[in-house]
This record gives structure tokens, C-alpha cells and sequence, in this order.
């Protein structure tokens, strides 16, 4: 259905891929996955015509419909909800408007007006000839959350992350053969990403999806395509199945170019010795020719870097942790927070799942004391030494200074030596430790954050939203890390994976009229799954 040829794209500083030649087949889901940075983004843009190559093709078959996740949240503001679906299909949009317009205001005694009438009526029936388009809208919309009164609204209404779910709704509505998807859970609540597997587990075409979601690549994709070592190689099966072939095969490249490494070495040295030496001439000479066969640039390095998270806190947390009791909060009119309790005990894991905008941030900021509450009272325990991952991270971290000198900002006395270990440890080594804060992406912002966490040495975790701009392999990274933490966590989270990786309580924030209400349980997420089930 689409394939590429020799596929290459440089820089002037910089090679992502090279020489790409793969062909995507009918009914297959495939995951594209790579570090970041490595061109994945860049790749989907060149297969959907959005970006041009710097050489090599792309070749779609003939009559195929591409459909393609829009990134652009505010391209239709002034458009109701359905019909921001419904412009997925562009031809039956317009058709349907340009109809609904002549019914309304043309003249229907005009003989050429009934005609243009009959031929948008022909272009309708094509692309909708069950009639049904109308009906499939509002199902989406209600399995995305979106009550049936809201459906005539304008988009301009919506959050960013609620505008977000109108754009994954309309490139799924047309049903495209080819469709191509980057990040579609970003911004998703758990409910809207199960609603999604789903919907992808059952399209017919072929599909490519980019997602730092190991729980979601596993549910959907029949193939990964791994964008490494400049080129993109396709694997059968799962992320999970990728994994165990790829960690398999990175094991022997290992060994074989340790192997050649030594033999590099040991060539070196023989004609260093003799090369001088008139009775080992020929042998030099033979060495040298074996060395020049030696080909170690093609046993080339993974771009994947795993980072080491470590938390280790400084003191261990007493009999007290966090409580908090009858917390209310409102924003004007718009109640989110009503009459919430908690007690947090040593040992708690937690993780606060629920719905967009429900009032999982604002919870944590009051938490935090970062946020005023209404009405009740937050109390700490006497013991306990906080570590705050927020949710706007790239906007709170600004400024023309070094990473280093960033971190060193926050405790003067810090030892040189672990704030450069740290900085290693989220891979920040070397130079790269001399850059400047405002010229980091968003995934490097959030890596800069986990070291300064580390660094701190807190025994209470605070983290909203911490996997946003991370790769697979920080998440996973992460997920270990809060698992081994010796003291409490609470983490907002859509990772699946993250979640089950530390999570031994679940907290979920339920919508209501008068304020998110809480679900309180102890045990893991597979466990509360079951129990709501």
C-alpha cells in the first residue's frame, strides 16, 4: 500500500536516516519507535507529503485515502464539533454545506440550482452511502466524552487537550487506508486511550502510529519499525516482542565488535613492532592488509540512550506522611475540587488517575501549597522532605545558564561531582552539560527536572504528568525507579505501563456537578480495573 525507496534525509549537521527502503502492507498496524531525536517525527511528515526528502520516494498506490493526525488545535475554532469531525472528509463537508446552503437560500424553482442539487447529492451518497455520517459523528464524540448537547458547540469552547481528542476524531472518521498517527495519546485520559486501542485494533488499512506508550504499542501494533543506526528496520509483533529481538541482536553486535576491537588492537600493535623490522616486513605488510579489511564502522552504535533514575532519599519518612482533609476548590462558578480527604501513609505508592480537567493539577498544587484551597487543610508530617515534578515544566524552566549551573542554583554547597553525576545520568555528559537551558527540547527540560529530583534527595514524590516529552526508554527508566523508592509517591498519570510499573494505590477523580468526588483504593491498577469491572 505504501513504500519507500532509497528514503534519505540530512541536515547540514546532521544525518536522521539514510537510504530507507520498506514496504507497509494492508491490515498491518506497524510502531514507529527510535530515540529521540532520531527522525521519527520527520519520517511520518515525508510519507504524508508534508515534508520533502532529501532524496529517495514515496510511493502510495493509486486512490488510496491518507489520513493524517492534525497538530494544529486551534485550525478550527469557529467550527461546531461535529462539523470539526465531519471536515475530516473534506469532499462530504463541503458537498454537505454547499447543499444545506442551497436548501436554505437558493432558488429551487432554478433549474441550474436543482441540478448543482443533484450533483451534491451524488457526491454525498459516494462518500456517505449509508447515510450514517451523521450518527457515527455523535457515537465518536460520546465515546470521547463529549455529551450530545455539546455536540452543536463551537470548538473555540474546548481545552487544548479536549480540542486534541476533535482531531484524532476527525482523521478516524473518513476511514482512511493509510493513516498516520504521531503521539495520538498525547493528552489523553486513560478512558479515551482504551476507547482508542480499540478503535485502531479494528481498522482495515494500513497504519503507522508514533507513541512513547509501551502499554499502547502492545495493544495495538502487529509490527515496529525501529528508526537506529540511521536506517528503519521492521521487526513482527509487538513492542514487547521488538524488545526481546532487539536486545538479542544488540548483544551480538556487542560481542562481534568487541571481537573486532581486539583484533583492531592487536593488528596495531604487530605492525607498530615490525612494521621497521626488515625479517617481519611481510608480515607487517599481511597485518596491515588484514586491518584494512577489518570493517568496525559497520557494526555502528545505537542512538538509544537508557537514562539511571535514582531516588534515594535523605532521610526516611516517620509514622506521618501527608494528610489532608475537606479540601474544596472552585475556579469563579466552575466547582472542581468538593469536601476531598486523604491520608497518606508511609509506603504509598499512588497514582491519581481520571478525566481531562477533572482536577488532578489543581489537587496537586494544593498539595504542594503552591495553590490555596477554598475551604480545608493540607498537613504535612514533620519529616517529610518534598520532591515537586510540575506540569508546565517547559515554562518554568528559562534562563541563559548552564544545565550545571541551573542545578547548582538550587544549593550552593552541592558537591561538583554529584551534580555532574547526576546530569550524567540523565545523559547530559560532557559539553552537553555546558548548553543552555532555553536551548533544550521538551524532552531534555523534563530529563533536567528528574535529575534535579535526584539531586534533592526527597523522601515524598510529587510528579504531575512526569512522562510528557519522555522516550520509552526514560519512562521505563522511570517506572523502575519509583518502584525501588524507599519513600511515598504520588504521580498523575496516563501511562499504563507506569502505573503498573510502582503504583500500589489508586486514587481516581470522579466529575460530578458539584466537584470531582474520590475513589480510594488500595492495590494495584490491574486490581482496580477488575474491582470496577
Amino acid at each position: 500500500m505504501l513504500q519507500t525507496i532509497n528514503l534519505t534525509m540530512r541536515y547540514a549537521t546532521k544525518k536522521l536516516f539514510e537510504n530507507v527502503n520498506i514496504k507497509l502492507d494492508k491490515n498491518k498496524r506497524y510502531g514507529l519507535i527510535g530515540a529521540n531525536g532520531a527522525g521519527k517525527s520527520t519520517f511520518l511528515k515525508i510519507l504524508s507529503s508534508q515534508n520533502e526528502a532529501s532524496s529517495g520516494e514515496v510511493i502510495i498506490e493509486q486512490g488510496l485515502r491518507l489520513g493524517v493526525l492534525g497538530q494544529d488545535q486551534y485550525a478550527y475554532e469557529e467550527l461546531s464539533l461535529k462539523d470539526a469531525v465531519l471536515i475530516g472528509n473534506k469532499r462530504l463537508y463541503e458537498a454537505s454545506k454547499e447543499k444545506e446552503n442551497l436548501y436554505a437560500n437558493g432558488d429551487l424553482s432554478d433549474d441550474r440550482v436543482n441540478e448543482r442539487l443533484g450533483e451534491l447529492e451524488i457526491i454525498c451518497a459516494e462518500e456517505d452511502p449509508m447515510y450514517e455520517c451523521e450518527v457515527v459523528i455523535e457515537k465518536i464524540l460520546e465515546d470521547l466524552g463529549f455529551p450530545s448537547s455539546t455536540h452543536n458547540e463551537a470548538m473555540k469552547t474546548l481545552t487544548g487537550g479536549d480540542k486534541f481528542k476533535i482531531l484524532l476524531a476527525q482523521v478516524l472518521f473518513p476511514k482512511p487506508d493509510i493513516l498516520l498517527l504521531d503521539e495520538p495519546t498525547n493528552n489523553l485520559d486513560l478512558h479515551s486511550i482504551a476507547w482508542l486501542e480499540e478503535n485502531l485494533k479494528r481498522h482495515e488499512g494500513t497504519m503507522v502510529v508514533i507513541s512513547h506508550d509501551r502499554h499502547f504499542l502492545n495493544a495495538v501494533c502487529t509490527n515496529i519499525l525501529d528508526m537506529d543506526f540511521h536506517t528503519v528496520r521492521e521487526f513482527s509483533g509487538n513492542y514487547d516482542d521488538w524488545y526481546i529481538a532487539s536486545t538479542l541482536i544488540s548483544k551480538q553486535q556487542e560481542a562481534e565488535r568487541n571481537k573486532k576491537l581486539k583484533e583492531k588492537e592487536e593488528l596495531e600493535s604487530f605492525i607498530a613492532r615490525f612494521s621497521a623490522n626488515a625479517s617481519k616486513a611481510k608480515q607487517a605488510t599481511s597485518r596491515q592488509k588484514q586491518l584494512e579489511k577489518l570493517n568496525i564502522e559497520s557494526l555502528a552504535v545505537s542512538s538509544r540512550r537508557d537514562p539511571s533514575i535514582v531516588f534515594k532519599p535523605k532521610r526516611a519518612i516517620g509514622n506521618e506522611a501527608l494528610e489532608c482533609e475537606g479540601i474544596s476548590k472552585s475556579y469563579g462558578d466552575h466547582k472542581v475540587l468538593q469536601n476531598v480527604s486523604l491520608k497518606i501513609l508511609p509506603g504509598d505508592k499512588i497514582a491519581i488517575i481520571g478525566g481531562n480537567g477533572v482536577g488532578k493539577s489543581t489537587l496537586c498544587k494544593i498539595l504542594m501549597e503552591e495553590l490555596k484551597p477554598d475551604s480545608g487543610m493540607v498537613k504535612w508530617g514533620a519529616t517529610t522532605e518534598r520532591g515537586y515534578f510540575p506540569q508546565n515544566v517547559s515554562e518554568e524552566i528559562k534562563g541563559k545558564e548552564t544545565l550545571y549551573e541551573w542545578l547548582r542554583g538550587f544549593d550552593k554547597k552541592m558537591d561538583s561531582s554529584e551534580i555532574r553525576t547526576s546530569l550524567g545520568r540523565m545523559l547530559f555528559s560532557g559539553e552537553e552539560q555546558e548548553k543552555s537551558i532555553d536551548a533544550l527540547s521538551g524532552g531534555e527540560k523534563h530529563r533536567m527536572v528528574l535529575s534535579k529530583i535526584m539531586l534533592e534527595g526527597g523522601n515524598f514524590l510529587i510528579l504531575d504528568e512526569p512522562t510528557n516529552h519522555l522516550d520509552l526508554e526514560s519512562i521505563i527508566a522511570l517506572g523502575e525507579a519509583l518502584y525501588k523508592f524507599s519513600g511515598c509517591v504520588i504521580c498523575v498519570s496516563h501511562d499504563r505501563e507506569l502505573i503498573d510499573a510502582y503504583a500500589n494505590r489508586i486514587i481516581e477523580l470522579i466529575p460530578s456537578d458539584d466537584g470531582a468526588k474520590i475513589i480510594d483504593f488500595k492495590g494495584s491498577y490491574e486490581e482496580y480495573l477488575a474491582s470496577r469491572k
